[in-house]
């Protein structure tokens, strides 16, 4: 058995399925603070990768929503070993807040014998240098749901009551044949185990495929909490998934629909903006040693055509609802000009 402290909390090759670990820090920051951490500014730090589809969430719901001026910002590096990520992109590997280069330090801060994956993302009490939660699907709906008091003016409504029951069906979906589904694929240990996962993927892709071919998107006419779940996965494919995954059916853009609603993601600001497809790549080629021993890292694939009209104004739908597109990201959080597209 080959374990891996990757981005997702513990993940395994065993003979058969892939299991995840989805045994979370379900502490929660909310406006009353009845878990004893209430929503303050200032007080609380996001700590994130950028190669990962689940931390990566939270960068886009966190510029979405504005939260910049009250949430801080520490990003691991793309690699790590098996004891956790870390803080390679800081002077001295070191994060300049909470001043520690191991991230497990803020787990076992909290819990002395943390018994499981080392995850991003996490949200860190600054005081106390302890971990709050690594509750990825709960962070970023709390930050819609609880942090409302701090949101910019003009952020949209990214999970709104009325369309929440079906914004969850949709999510559930989404995340167990897709999402997880790659993974299902990639770390499958037996030829069976990954024919049922690769069946299963390409079945959502193509339901999605119809669903996208009549609306803008996933759920309601504008961006929910649905659309930058799938995102996540969808902006790695070709990168990553098609390949490293052996998700290969189809590359994105070869999937006509799912590819223009990518693209059009991709375009809004929030989005795009926070994706660094050479930290993506060299994470997953490189940590994933079971899987591609050499650690080479490919070079592909050609990143230009994201930038390429999508045309799916013509289905209507309106990006931020009644509220406005986020301001350009601040400098200190910009990804590198040649990790990304443009």
């Amino acid at each position: 058995m080959v374990s891996t402290s990757s981005s997702d909390s513990a993940t395994y090759i065993e003979p058969g399925e892939f299991k995840r670990d989805t045994n979370y820090i379900t502490t929660r920051i909310t406006a009353d603070g009845r878990d004893g951490y209430p929503v303050e500014p200032d007080r609380y730090r996001l700590v994130a990768a950028r190669a990962c589809p689940w931390a990566n969430r939270t960068l886009i719901v966190r510029r979405l929503l504005g939260l910049e001026e009250v949430l801080s910002l520490g990003l691991c590096g793309p690699t790590h070993d098996k004891r956790s990520w870390t803080f390679d992109l800081d002077p001295g590997g070191v994060d300049p807040v909470l001043g520690i280069h191991f991230l497990r330090d803020a787990y076992f801060a909290r819990f002395p014998d943390y018994p499981r994956g080392i995850t991003v993302p996490a949200v860190v009490d600054v005081s106390t240098g302890q971990v709050v939660t690594n509750d990825y699907p709960r962070i970023t709906l709390d930050f819609s749901t609880e942090w409302t008091r701090f949101h910019r003016p003009g952020a949209p409504e990214l999970y709104p009551e009325p369309l929440r029951a079906e914004i969850d069906e949709i999510d559930r979906r989404v995340y167990t044949e897709v999402n997880n589904g790659v993974y299902r694929c990639g770390f499958a240990g037996a030829q069976d185990a990954y024919d049922a996962a690769y069946d299963r993927l390409f079945t959502a892709l193509d339901w999605l495929s119809e669903r996208l071919a009549r609306q803008r998107y996933l759920v309601g006419d504008t961006i929910t909490e649905a659309d930058i779940h799938l995102f996540t996965t969808l902006v790695r494919f070709d990168a990553v998934y098609h390949g490293h995954f052996k998700c290969n059916r189809n590359k994105l853009t070869e999937l006509p629909v799912l590819w223009a609603y990518a693209r059009d993601l991709f375009q809004t600001p929030g989005f795009g903006d926070t994706v660094d497809f050479t930290q993506i790549k060299q994470h997953y080629y490189i940590v994933h040693a079971d899987i591609n021993p050499s650690g080479i890292v490919p070079k592909g694939p050609d990143l230009a055509n994201w930038l390429t009209p999508h045309g799916r104004e013509e289905l209507g739908g309106r990006p931020f609802g009644d509220g406005t597109p986020p301001p350009p990201p601040r400098e200190s959080e910009r990804v590198p000009a040649d990790h990304t597209v443009g």
